[in-house]
């Protein structure tokens, strides 16, 4: 990493133009993943990468640019091409700039470093995983499996005058069962993982890992095609949470906000979703698979309360939004690396838990959807209109879990499942993903308890 001197050097070099912010962010990481196929290793993959991206603002505009190489060879033409992007001020003298580095707490410490863990260690936690899965059912014939780890160091400098530092570390354990009867063959998958070391797989068992998804393919093998057509939806917990996060996180983002090209966009306090709902993004909880001590502008996190009791109090701001909208950053910026701009992103984004019992989301209904497993979909943040599908789904009928279902998809608009929340239950468990946007692919959670939305387009697979 550059030591303050160099820093400073540059981002003073930075300012002898018309830029008035200019910003450095260095990144070292390490990552690791190992596949694997019916518990044999298929492969071992490791990566390191290394390089500097720097960040010029005048006003509103800016300027990008990076290099994989860390040394005044390769950075100091990148300022000099900066500079005359934004436009050279003849004579204008290079301010001093005073780096001090920022104290934090690490709410994200690590016990278990995967580096300090045999290979053939690391790789035992997948098998481990695939022969729960296996001994699950004996229709259980195929299994995958994967772990990642990673390790990444962060240093950003500005000329403000901060400098933050951070380390990242997290895991992930893959497991895709699959199952068959007959002609019938039906998957199942289950991915959590953590801001943590490998300590967390002490507390989430690989065997617990592989028995869920061994579970989820054994049921679809008894399940029917699904009806279609309007209906009360109740959707499970954990990853049930991405709808929230695609259809309305996204369209709670300054880099939507901003340019009003979102369906939240002016309508701070006002009230967006039913009273029962408050969703937050919490970039704090620690060892989250979302969480970082610093935003990548370096800014702490963040509690942020973005819904309270139905209103919309806060959107997701960065350093350029927040210059666009005329408010203070929350902390809520995000990259994949050095080689991506920054952007407004989410982090640990759920809905909080209410008061209401799980079992009584159930009742009064007649004809609905259970969503237990949502799977991947497509939206459109300023409108907000989405299109998920269900990866194990379960009829409702006279309030009753019934019969499980198949090409089941779930069809509306975040704005409208908002306010037809009726029921949230107090079951609240985050589930783990990979968020993709302009500023790259980033760890986030999602997560809400089990809720009950009085009445969602459902797409289905049976004639009716």
């Amino acid at each position: 990493m550059l030591n303050k001197e160099t820093l400073a050097r540059y981002l003073s070099l930075c300012l002898a133009s018309e830029a008035d912010f200019a910003e450095i962010y260095e990144e070292e990481e390490t990552s690791e993943t190992i596949s694997t196929l019916n518990e044999e290793t298929e492969s071992v993959n490791r990566t390191v990468k290394s390089g500097a991206g720097i960040r010029l603002y005048k006003g509103v505009q800016s300027v990008y640019g990076y290099s994989n190489f860390v040394d005044d060879e390769h950075l100091l033409p990148i300022i000099d091409d900066l500079r005359s992007a934004l436009g050279e001020t003849k004579d204008k003298a290079a301010p001093a700039v005073t780096l001090t580095e920022a104290e934090f707490e690490n709410n994200n410490p690590v016990k278990t470093d995967f580096e300090s863990v045999s290979l053939a260690d690391r790789a035992e936690l997948v098998f481990r995983a695939e022969r729960a899965a296996k001994g699950y059912d004996s229709r259980i014939v195929k299994t995958q499996g994967g772990l990642l780890n990673v390790r990444q160091l962060v240093q950003i400098a500005n000329s403000e005058g901060r400098l933050a530092k951070d380390v990242r570390v997290r895991t992930r354990l893959r497991i895709d069962a699959y199952a068959a009867e007959g002609d019938n063959f039906q998957s199942g998958g289950y991915y959590p993982g953590a801001g943590k070391g490998l300590e967390y797989w002490e507390e989430k068992t690989p065997e617990s890992v592989g028995e869920e998804a061994a579970r989820s393919a054994v049921v679809m093998l008894s399940a029917v095609d699904c009806p279609s057509g309007k209906m009360p939806v109740v959707i499970d917990n954990e990853f049930g949470g991405v709808i929230f996060h695609e259809a309305c996180g996204h369209s709670l983002e300054a880099t939507s906000v901003s340019k009003n090209q979102s369906v939240f966009a002016g309508k701070l306090g006002q009230k967006i979703a039913a009273d029962c709902v408050t969703a937050v993004d919490d970039g704090t909880i620690p060892g989250a698979w979302g969480s970082e001590n610093v935003d990548d502008e370096g800014t702490p996190q963040k509690k942020r309360v973005l819904i309270e009791n139905g209103v919309l109090k806060s959107y997701m701001i960065d350093r350029l939004g927040g210059r666009r909208m005329g408010m203070e950053p929350t902390g809520s910026s995000r990259r994949e690396s050095y080689q991506f701009e920054p952007t407004s992103r989410m982090s640990n984004t759920f809905i909080c838990a209410g008061t209401d019992s799980y079992e009584s989301l159930f009742e009064g209904i007649g004809r609905g959807l259970y969503a237990k497993k949502m799977g991947g979909g497509s939206v459109n943040p300023i409108t907000g209109q989405f299109n998920f599908s269900v990866r194990e789904g379960y009829l409702i009928e006279n309030g009753k879990i019934t019969t499980p279902v198949k090409g089941a998809s779930l069809i509306g608009s975040g704005a409208e499942i908002l306010m037809n929340i009726e029921k949230i239950s107090d079951n609240l468990v985050r589930g783990q993903g990979m968020c993709g946007s302009s500023s790259g692919s980033i760890p986030t959670d999602v997560g809400q308890p089990a809720i009950r939305v009085s009445s969602i387009t459902v797409g289905g697979t049976a004639n009716e």
